[in-house]
């Protein structure tokens, strides 16, 4: 069983940035590299969407077209430590954000990109950024 746990939300004026890290304990099959990792948001009434997932290496990402250019993920597999960096944050990137864990997967190159697609997932933390 992998246990995430995020930390690092918190409060921001709009333009400004904020770093979700997310750590990976427990029984991991194989090493951590053999997860993808993505992270997720829920806002207040809405569903979880996707934000954005990179590969066991951390070399393949996608992002949604909404934070392109704004937010990235990276990896430390030695760490076993998941980021987020946001920048130019916006009113609307304001929600509870989620780690996820998929695998252990048997192709390396599998990146999935939406909520069926994880096997793991953190409690969550808020990002609330004001106007």
């Amino acid at each position: 069983q992998v246990q995430l746990v995020e930390s690092g939300g918190g409060l921001v004026q709009a333009g400004g940035s904020l770093r979700l890290d997310c750590a990976a304990s427990g029984h991991t099959v194989g090493t951590f590299s053999s997860y993808a990792v993505g992270w997720f948001r829920q806002a207040p009434g809405k569903e979880r969407e996707f934000v954005a997932a990179a590969s066991w290496s951390g070399v393949t990402t996608y992002y949604a077209d909404s934070v392109k250019g704004r937010f990235t993920i990276s990896r430390d597999n030695a760490k076993k430590t998941v980021y987020l960096q946001m920048n130019s944050l916006k009113f609307e990137d304001t929600a509870v954000y989620y780690c996820a864990a998929a695998g252990p997967l048997r192709g390396r190159g599998t990146v999935p990109r939406s909520v069926s697609g994880y096997n793991y997932w953190g409690q969550g933390a808020q990002v609330t950024v004001s106007e």
